[in-house]
């Protein structure tokens, strides 16, 4: 083999990279030329991927239910990881706002690709199988999902994801705001028994593991969750286009995804008797409709007419009135 000025200028280049870190290169190339070829399947761990499925009953569609669910997981992450990189940055100078498009929209593709593919999950789940199956899934619950509720913090502050019975009425300036209010918090009141207001085990569960995390979480965000670098003017800067994708992520998340659900759970757990509890016993009859709960993450974007009706729309269409 001739060893071309290319391979000599890349050697070099190398040789340079592994000493300016003590290393030697030599060591380095005795390693790649023992080591195998990558695969596919190694690199993403197909087999440990495809192995993550461990149904509790014996009805073939659950497996339809637990992958659904994993993915969901995985665009959440993706979502995060977008989330962080623009809530990270440095206020010492303006957002690119460039970037910050490309950021948005990215969230925003996940997210659409998560409304879409619920409906199809939706379509293609028994109904009986999963009436059946649920039951084994006893206290568990999407309700529990972490990364969707660090989504959320990430998005805005505490004080536009108070319960709305309580929302405006306090002012979150401070940590010590955080901490009294965090009770206060909209989901801790979707996860109670419809009848008697108790908290359920679902709930319970979920604080005992993550209200810590949650808690730090929403106070090292205070300053620079999106919302607060909106009003800052570090995000926009009078830039439309951000501001549009900031609007079409407030309605993906806080209308068109709690919707979906809803229109799951009208489809597997409405009854003209008596409506059918959901798995966590979270009360979705009032936790899911977007036009009861109105939670937006950036109320300035908004006009008084759009947030009276906010999300009135999608839901009278989901339930057949329009």
């Amino acid at each position: 083999m001739v060893v071309t000025s290319e391979i000599q200028n890349k050697l070099e280049a190398l040789h340079q990279k592994f000493s300016e870190r003590g290393q030697d290169l030599g060591s380095y190339l005795d390693g790649l030329l023992h080591s195998e070829f990558l695969t596919y399947w190694d690199y993403i761990h197909q087999d440990t991927l495809l192995s993550l499925q461990t149904p509790r009953t014996i009805y073939p569609d659950e497996n339809i239910f637990i992958i659904y669910h994993q993915i969901t997981e995985l665009y959440f992450k993706l979502c995060l990881q977008e989330l962080d990189h623009i809530c990270g940055g440095s206020k010492k100078e303006k957002w690119d706002s460039k970037k910050t498009v490309t950021k948005l929209k990215r969230i925003n593709n996940y997210f659409r690709a998560l409304v879409h593919s619920f409906g199809i999950m939706i379509e293609g789940m028994d109904k009986e199988q999963f009436l059946k199956f649920r039951m084994a899934l006893l206290p568990a619950s999407g309700f529990q999902s972490v990364q969707y509720r660090k989504i959320e913090i990430h998005a805005t502050g505490l004080e536009n994801l108070l319960h709305h019975s309580v929302r405006g009425e306090v002012e979150i300036t401070k940590e010590e705001d955080i901490n009294q209010n965090f009770d206060n918090i909209y989901w801790k009141f979707g996860a109670t028994t419809k009848d008697t207001g108790e908290k359920t085990l679902t709930l319970k569960m979920f604080e005992e593991r993550y209200d810590t995390e949650l808690l730090g979480l929403l106070t090292k965000l205070k300053f620079c969750n999106l919302n607060h670098l909106l009003l800052e003017g570090y995000l926009s800067d009078g830039d439309e286009e951000i501001k549009r994708q900031l609007k079409t992520f407030d309605i993906l998340v806080n209308v068109d995804w709690p919707l979906v659900h809803y229109k799951s759970a009208v489809r597997y757990l409405q009854s003209k008797e008596k409506d059918i509890a959901a798995t966590g016993g979270t009360n979705w009859q009032d936790y899911l409709p977007p036009h009861f709960q109105k939670r937006i993450f950036f109320p300035t974007l908004w006009t008084q007419e759009e947030k009276d009706n906010w999300g009135k729309n999608w839901v009278e269409s989901a339930l057949g009135l329009k």
